[in-house]
């Protein structure tokens, strides 16, 4: 496992961390773990290792676990053991059309919101991705590539359906970690420039339609890594 992606640094560990309670702390950590794919699919890791890993106690970790369980990024193995799921091209096909839904929408609603400054981050976003990607840092990929799409959809004003989409992304990151892996970060396309310059434009029908072609690249991905495993 890599440290790394559990301390303070970690842009989506934040510094008021230490003052959640507990398990809310460790539940924060151990997403970051899954989502990044620093837990693989299919790598089961005991509960005790969790404990001295975080540094955390027996109970704020179970009480992580069940959330995590209960949310589907991890299943239970017994013997005290949890594991990342395998995603089968079925349970892909489903996630994908969850997807393709609902992130056009929060899209096109976010073009008609988005403030000058938001656009601004938005782009320098962007291009911290593609430096990522020329530098073939898969993590830093993840990273931004995470971040680009949540400002997006946290600009949609619609929350319920932000945190679905989240929790898809929760589900999906583990094996994209794996296309990262399998095939580098310079066979990663997008439609991220398509969608910026559909946000510069106000056309939020384009924006929604870069966004749509965008997750399909990405599903493909992931399921052409499947279909190689």
């Amino acid at each position: 496992m890599n440290m790394d992606v559990i301390t303070p640094t970690n842009p989506f560990v934040t510094s008021d961390a230490g003052k959640m309670p507990a398990h809310q702390a460790v539940y924060e950590q151990l997403r970051v773990m899954i989502l990044f794919g620093d837990l693989a699919p299919g790598q089961a890791v005991t509960i005790q290792g969790l404990v001295e890993l975080l540094g955390a106690g027996m109970t704020p970790v179970r009480e992580a676990l069940r959330r995590l369980i209960a949310e589907g990024a991890l299943t239970h193995q017994g013997n005290r053991r949890v594991s990342v799921p395998v995603l089968t091209s079925s349970c892909v096909d489903e996630l994908a059309f969850m997807r393709r839904t609902l992130e056009p929408e929060l899209t096109r609603r976010a073009t008609l919101r988005l403030t000058p400054q938001l656009l601004k981050n938005i782009t320098a976003c962007d291009e911290d991705l593609n430096k990522s990607i020329a530098q073939g840092d898969v993590g830093g990929y993840l990273t931004h590539n995470y971040r680009f799409h949540t400002m997006i959809y946290e600009a949609a004003g619609a929350p319920m359906l932000a945190a679905t989409v989240d929790r898809l992304w929760l589900l999906f990151g583990p094996s994209l970690r794996v296309v990262c892996g399998r095939f580098g970060t310079n066979n990663l396309p997008d439609k991220h420039k398509e969608l910026i310059s559909a946000f510069h434009l106000n056309d939020a029908k384009a924006a929604a339609l870069a966004m749509a072609e965008d997750v399909a690249q990405g599903v493909e991905q992931i399921k052409s890594a499947l279909e190689g495993a």
